[in-house]
């Protein structure tokens, strides 16, 4: 799982360039397309992300996923292994976000564990809440197995959250997202994960959009050296604005690339690219070529390695695009 050189590292990609991760109809071909649309986007490394849904669907897509991957060359190539968002996250309006609702379920170790299987092997983060996972038996198992846990689509208590720290929780997923437009103004769970910024990665999508700019910028000066920028990436990624059909809805893409939901009541995801965030960053919020390098492409590395994954790690040279194996 050797990362090249140079290129930016993404931890959350739903799909891109037309093609949906999460489509019980993924196809190797269409897999192959958009790692062939994030290489050109310039992205070294990906993970594909399964969301809620009910554990048979899920279990389908994550295996679906995995078996398409080690088919082709291309594809082990860019995506260095899958993330799980969900389902054992907050059922609560607005944090519930783009999830179905009738698919969130409490932390529970079997069908967690059937999710894993279903993964080869490739897990790599998973996302839940932690007030879904009372005594946090879910999170030490997942600890313990070196997937790296995060929180998010949550309301976690401040107790809450530092009881899932201690268990080895060490992530929020899309930190300002996954929860109501409208919060208590102290006590809401950005301010309690950004007060536990020392010890966990902060997880960030920079289009100005699921985060405004000025509040953005705050966030990563508070995230520090533990700060990761990610696209949230959907199917439309990569397609620029416009209207598309993506599964059972037509979705309009605005200039920001934001992608709502038909009737406007939440976000579901981004058609933002990498390249960009990293225009974002650099015009929007004045940052350094190192400082941009370090959210788009260091800080994600280093998380993934602290949970146990030492071989991501770029070789000496490059070896240029990888080719699609025969089937």
């Amino acid at each position: 799982m050797n990362v090249p050189p140079t290129g930016y590292v993404d931890l959350q990609v739903n799909g891109y360039g037309g093609v949906d991760f999460n489509s019980d109809d993924l196809t190797a071909e269409g897999l192959h397309a958009a790692c062939l649309a994030m290489q050109r986007d310039g992205v070294a490394a990906a993970l594909a992300t399964v969301i809620t849904d009910t554990v048979e669907r899920m279990t389908h897509r994550l295996q679906r996923l995995a078996d398409l991957r080690e088919r082709d060359g291309l594809a082990r190539s860019i995506l260095v292994g899958l993330h799980i968002e969900g389902p054992f996250i907050s059922p609560e309006p607005g944090f519930v976000g783009a999830h179905p609702r009738d698919a969130v379920r409490p932390a529970d170790h079997e069908v967690m564990q059937r999710l894993l299987d279903a993964a080869g092997g490739l897990t790599r983060i998973v996302t839940l809440a932690p007030e879904a996972d009372p005594g946090q038996r879910v999170t030490r198992r997942l600890v313990e197995q070196g997937v790296l846990v995060s929180a998010g689509h949550s309301n976690a208590s401040l107790d809450q959250l530092d009881a899932a720290i201690d268990a080895g929780l060490s992530m929020w997923t899309h930190l300002g997202n996954g929860c109501p437009m409208q919060l208590h103004r102290h006590d809401n769970p950005i301010q309690r994960a950004l007060a536990r910024a020392d010890r966990l990665w902060l997880c960030f999508i920079a289009d100005g959009v699921h985060v405004d700019f000025p509040a953005l910028g705050n966030y990563l000066r508070l995230g520090g050296d533990r700060a990761i920028v990610v696209t949230d990436a959907m199917a439309a990624a990569g397609l620029g604005p416009g209207r598309h059909r993506i599964a059972r809805w037509e979705l309009d893409v605005g200039d920001d690339l934001a992608v709502w939901a038909p009737d406007r009541s939440h976000l579901v995801g981004s058609a933002m690219t990498m390249a960009r965030a990293r225009i974002h960053l650099s015009e929007r919020l004045g940052l350094t070529d190192e400082r941009i390098a370090a959210l788009t492409r260091d800080h994600a590395l280093a998380a993934l390695r602290s949970s146990g994954h030492p071989d991501l790690r770029p070789p000496a040279a490059s070896s240029g695009p990888a080719s699609r194996d025969s089937a």
